[in-house]
Parts: C-alpha cells; sequence; structure tokens
C-alpha cells in the first residue's frame, strides 16, 4: 500500500473529521491498518514536527495534527485489537503530581500510539505511587513524565525515586517533558532521556525500544 497523500494532507492540516473520513473509507475497501499507520499517518505526523522545528508550525497547528491523527487512529484501534497485532512496545504516561497541563502529554501519547505503541495514559496530576502501580500492571517499556511548571517538575524527582524504591528501576526506561525541563535536569533526577519536544520524544522512545 502506498501514501494516501488525501490522508497525509488531513493530519498535517489539522482536518481532524477529514482524517477520520478518509481512514474509515480505507478501512471499507480492505486497506490494512498497519500499512495505513506506518505509510501514512506516522509520515505526516514525522512532517508536522519538522515543521514545528523549523518553526513554520506552532503550538496550535501541533495540536491540530495531533487531533487529527487521534481522530483518525479511533476506527484503526478496534481492529488491531482484533487481529492480534503487537505493539512495539508499552507506554505508561502521565503528568506529574501537582500538574494539570496536559496539551504535550496528549499530542506525545497520540504520536506513541500512531508510531505503533500500546500507550497508558495516566491523565494529569499523577501521584508517584501510581505510576509505580501502573509499572507493576502494564509492566511498561517506556514511561514517559510531563511537566509544564517549575514547582512541579521537582515531583519528576520523587517519582524516580519511588520507582527505585519498588526496585522497578532496572525494568523501565524513563523519559521526561516539558516546557522549563531540559536535559541536564533530565541526568539529574536519573531519567533516560529528555525530549524537548513530542517529536523528539516520540523518535527516542522508538530508537530506546529498538536497541533493547
Amino acid at each position: 500500500m502506498a501514501l494516501n497523500r488525501e490522508l497525509y494532507d488531513a493530519i498535517i492540516d489539522g482536518k481532524a473529521a477529514e482524517a477520520r473520513t478518509l481512514v474509515e473509507a480505507e478501512i471499507g475497501a480492505g486497506a490494512d491498518p498497519m500499512a495505513l499507520i506506518a505509510e501514512s499517518m506516522i509520515p505526516a505526523m514525522d512532517e508536522v514536527g519538522e515543521l514545528f522545528q523549523e518553526e513554520r508550525y506552532f503550538v496550535p497547528e501541533l495540536m491540530m495534527a495531533g487531533r487529527a491523527m487521534k481522530a483518525a487512529m479511533e476506527p484503526l484501534r478496534p481492529l488491531m485489537a482484533r487481529s492480534n497485532v503487537q505493539p512495539l512496545g508499552t507506554v505508561v504516561v502521565g503528568a506529574v503530581k501537582g500538574d494539570l497541563h496536559d496539551i504535550g502529554k496528549n499530542l506525545v501519547g497520540t504520536m506513541l500510539e500512531g508510531s505503533g505503541f500500546r500507550v497508558i495514559d495516566l491523565g494529569t496530576d499523577v501521584p508517584p505511587a501510581k505510576f509505580v502501580a501502573a509499572i507493576l500492571e502494564h509492566r511498561p517499556q517506556i514511561l514517559c513524565l510531563s511537566a509544564l511548571l517549575t514547582v512541579t517538575m521537582v515531583n519528576m524527582r520523587a517519582t524516580v525515586a519511588a520507582i527505585e524504591a519498588a526496585g522497578l528501576r532496572d525494568q523501565v526506561r524513563i523519559l521526561v517533558g516539558g516546557a522549563p525541563l531540559n536535559e541536564r535536569f533530565a541526568r539529574e533526577i536519573g531519567a533516560d532521556g529528555y525530549g524537548a519536544t513530542s517529536t523528539e520524544a516520540v523518535s527516542l522512545a522508538r530508537r530506546l525500544v529498538e536497541a533493547a
């Protein structure tokens, strides 16, 4: 199956309803769900990431493209579940305790799902104990922690410490992201990586899983 240019453009342009309609039409015509994702949807989000890094797209365009990607994924999820398609890996995402911002987290989660990962979204204001419980329940390869405020980013350290205290640190790779963070902070708290943008976070998650 080749690139579906209409679907590709609908995601880049942030046209959620159109993206879903195009996916439903492809499914009706017998298209392979994973081929749609790999050959049209992921390339579209990769292009969106490049446009964002080049400052030709900004946060509103990034959010609209993320919503279009999420809408396009909706009719594919049940088909993927029935066909027992194996995900690239499992990722748990969440905004740390005290942080109620979810835009970046949601975008990363959508892009990870579109890249073939199984995503468990814990939401916002997630205490360390809930992250620990999610690791025990879902056995993810990767944990993505998000924070948008300097007053809440310190709770990333507490979360990493809680995972270490539970004896689970060697079982999961921890990625962090959010406006006030940087690579140095990620290293200081013992995380495995830092994504300055949602695109970087997804690329890093792919590399970590492939290297495992």
